[in-house]
């Protein structure tokens, strides 16, 4: 959202910024709910990373206020920079993660360890910090994150991020209202068509394999970056990989179609009129 708000609406990314996460923190509730209804969420690994992530989500917050008081208009490209290789970097490693690590049963973490919970608000504290100084992390650092220290689906991965999006995004939203960096008019267009979106999208995460989803993810946030850096080419590689990945989801929809009816098929058919084959004491009464 970020880069989109910079890119085609000529926002300055502070602002971009503050928009983009009391926007998320209020659509991203509405996701979490979903996915929770959806059993889609880890509770207690989300609430640990929201002890690390919550106050440095402030921390950043102030630093990007510090920045633009102590340098002016000339940090808005540096942070834009900035915001961009995270991006990049968050999605090549997501690529690397999903070509590396082979999708297995996904581990229940009803009751965390020590370790676990130390590796959660360890994720936390360091993406929390990048969240408020960027927007980055909400749906990507700690996605990434997760799925390096714990062996999740990435179904499960997407629903307890955003489950965790939407707690802390709330936290560093407000800072940023207070900061004055949030444009209350765009949050509310955004709303329009970021709410049934999310629902639409956990929805159909559900049901998509564990490994396109992951190279999904990693092809939005390298895409992204890439435009935000404004390299060579950097419409005609975004357009290309936009038409490719659709092309590839609307094949994988029609096999899954036609295979589902391949199935259904022989179970549907037979003889009609099953009801002399029940056992004479089965046979309903007329």
């Amino acid at each position: 959202m970020t880069p989109m708000l910079i890119l085609f609406f000529k926002f300055d990314p502070a602002i971009a910024v503050g928009t983009d996460i009391l926007h998320g923190a209020i659509f991203k509730s509405f996701g979490a709910a979903r996915h929770r209804r959806l059993g889609t969420v880890r509770l207690r690994l989300g609430l640990w990373m929201l002890v690390g992530s919550a106050p440095m989500s402030l921390v950043g917050v102030w630093t990007v206020g510090y920045l633009t008081h102590r340098y002016g208009d000339g940090v808005d490209s540096v942070q834009g920079k900035i915001l961009a290789i995270m991006l990049i970097v968050g999605g090549l490693a997501f690529l690397a993660k999903a070509i590396m690590h082979p999708v297995g049963p996904q581990k229940e973490l009803g009751h965390l360890v020590n370790r676990d919970r130390i590796v959660a608000i360890c994720i936390g504290a360091v993406g929390g910090f990048i969240v408020g100084l960027t927007s980055v992390g909400s749906g990507t650092l700690f996605g990434l994150a997760m799925l390096i220290a714990f062996p999740l689906s990435a179904k499960i991965i997407v629903g307890t991020d955003i489950f965790h999006a939407a707690a802390l995004l709330w936290v560093a939203g407000l800072g940023h209202l207070v900061a004055g960096n949030v444009d209350v008019g765009a949050i509310g267009w955004l709303l329009v068509g970021s709410i049934p979106g999310v629902l639409i999208g956990s929805q159909i995460s559900v049901g998509i394999p564990d490994r396109m989803l992951r190279f999904a993810l990693a092809a939005a946030l390298t895409l992204s970056g890439i435009k935000l850096l404004a390299v060579p080419y950097a419409n005609q590689i975004v357009v290309a990989s936009i038409i490719g990945g659709l092309s590839a989801l609307a094949a994988w929809g029609v096999v899954r179609f036609f295979r589902k009816r391949g199935l259904a098929g022989p179970l549907e058919s037979g003889p009609p009129g099953r009801r002399d084959l029940l056992p004479e004491r089965e046979q309903p009464k007329s």
